[in-house]
């Protein structure tokens, strides 16, 4: 684009469009007027870049009216698809609706409470898929230990000492710090280095939601401050 195009977009497109855009193109999902002036900028940017390679001239007004055009009908600068469930088009076809994460979805009857959409389908907890299966592994890996071994894991699961362990089995303590570096051995031996790395590795789902709780707290703050 050439510096005389983007001095047209600048000053006369872009007042154009801040202008027309909040009167006449409606927000779909979480999409707010900013981001839509934003988007239709990059519209007409690429409009305007075109119509210069083609070597043709048209008006200010004619790449404002449509970009604006573009914007109603749920075309997007990053794309125009009506089967992606997330785009704009498929939104306005009404094949798919999106709701916002902090969505209102109940009150207690004190009405002193309120329910969020995010309150609702996430918790803490992990997927119950994930605690089965590590159970099933658990559990066959202590059918694997001795007696006194199982003894050590109960007693240490339980917030004991080895001590303690060592006290009701009638041994030394450096016996039983013995039979707990052996159930270290046999822990890694039977679930693999990548063990660790898995307990403390944090759910794509839960990265995402994070995500989108931190950009809709960032657009009530903009709202916030707009007021």
């Amino acid at each position: 684009m050439s510096p005389q195009a983007g001095w047209i977009l600048q000053e006369e497109v872009v007042p154009r469009l801040r202008s027309a855009i909040p009167r006449c193109v409606h927000c779909v999902g979480a999409e707010d007027h900013e981001e839509l002036i934003q988007d239709a900028t990059a519209i007409a940017a690429k409009l305007l870049h075109n119509v210069e390679l083609a070597g043709k001239q048209v008006t200010p007004g004619n790449i404002a009216y449509y970009s604006i055009q573009h914007s109603k009908s749920g075309r997007r600068s990053t794309g125009s698809s009506r089967v992606d469930v997330m785009a704009t088009g498929t939104q306005l076809n009404g094949s798919t609706r999106l709701h916002s994460f902090s969505e209102v979805v109940s009150e207690s009857e004190a009405g002193n409470e309120i329910f969020e959409l995010q309150d609702v389908i996430s918790n803490d907890h992990e997927d119950p898929s994930v605690q089965a299966a590590r159970k099933m592994d658990w559990d066959s890996f202590l059918a694997q230990l001795s007696q006194i071994e199982q003894l050590v894991v109960a007693f240490l699961c339980a917030g004991k000492t080895l001590r303690d362990a060592a006290r009701k089995v009638g041994v030394c303590d450096s016996t039983m710090q013995t039979y707990r570096r052996k159930i270290a051995v046999k822990l890694l031996e039977f679930m693999g280095i990548e063990i660790l790395r898995d307990l403390a590795h944090v759910p794509r789902w839960r990265i995402n939601l994070d995500c989108e709780r931190e950009s809709q707290a960032c657009r009530n703050d903009r709202r916030a401050r707009a007021v």
